[in-house]
C-alpha cells in the first residue's frame, strides 16, 4: 500500500506524533533520581524547554538550571543518569506513524520532520532506522528558532526549495498548526495514526 502526494512534500513533527507520549512510570523513575519535589521539578522542565529547543541552552544547561529551580544540585553523571532516563522517552516509536511514512516513501512523496528538539536529537532523527525515510531532518536547537514563528517554517520552505501550497504539515500542537496555515501551508492536527491515514488519503483523492 502507498500514498502519493503528487508535487507536495510531507513535513511531520517528532515528540508525540512519531514517537509516542512518554509513559508515567518514566515520570516517575525521573523525580525519584532526582530526589526532588515534583511539582517544582516539572514546572521548571516546562518552562526552560524553549530555551533548550531554540539552542540557547546546551543540554547540560538545560539540567542544571532544572537543579537550581528545584534547590538542589547534580554530578554530571547524575545529569548523564537523568537524561538517559528522559531522552529515550521522546524517541519511543509509534509504528502506525512510521507505516504511513513509509507509505508516502512508497508513493513517491517527500517526508521531512521539523521537531522543535535541542541539539541532542539531531542525530537520532537522522540516524535512527525511521530516519532512513526522511529526506530532510530541520531541528529547531539547530536552526535557533522555534514553533509556531513564521520564520521557522518559512527556512524550511526554503531550504526544500517549494510554496507554501506544496508543503503539508502534521503536529500534534494545535498552535503550530494554525502558524503554518497562516503562511498557507496544509496542516494536520496529529491525534491518531488512523485519523492521520485519512486525512492524507483525502488529500490523495483531490
Amino acid at each position: 500500500m502507498s500514498i502519493s502526494l503528487p508535487g507536495r512534500t510531507v513535513v511531520f513533527d517528532y515528540g508525540e506524533v512519531i514517537s509516542k507520549t512518554p509513559h508515567a512510570s518514566v515520570r516517575e523513575a525521573i523525580v525519584a533520581l532526582a530526589d526532588v519535589e515534583p511539582e517544582p521539578f516539572w514546572a521548571a522542565y516546562d518552562a526552560n524547554r524553549d530555551s533548550l529547543d531554540s539552542g540557547e541552552m546546551s543540554v547540560v544547561e538545560y539540567w542544571r538550571a532544572l537543579a537550581r529551580a528545584t534547590g538542589t544540585e547534580w554530578s554530571l553523571s547524575r545529569i548523564h543518569e537523568l537524561w538517559a532516563l528522559d531522552f529515550p522517552a521522546w524517541i519511543s516509536p509509534e509504528p502506525g506513524t512510521i507505516d504511513i511514512i513509509e507509505e508516502l516513501r512508497d508513493g513517491g512523496t517527500p517526508v521531512c520532520v521539523l521537531s522543535n528538539a535541542g541539539f541532542d536529537f539531531g542525530s537520532p532523527l537522522r540516524f535512527s532506522p525511521v530516519g532512513t525515510l526522511f529526506d530532510r531532518v530541520f531541528v529547531s536547537a539547530e536552526m535557533h528558532d522555534l514553533k509556531p514563528s513564521a520564520s521557522i517554517y518559512r527556512t524550511v520552505l526554503d531550504e526544500l526549495g517549494i510554496t507554501p501550497e506544496q508543503m503539508v504539515f502534521i503536529d500534534n500542537k494545535a498552535v503550530n498548526i494554525d502558524g503554518a496555515q497562516e503562511l498557507g501551508i496544509t496542516g494536520h492536527v496529529f491525534t491518531t495514526p488512523p485519523a492521520l491515514r485519512e486525512f492524507l488519503v483525502a488529500l490523495q483523492a483531490e
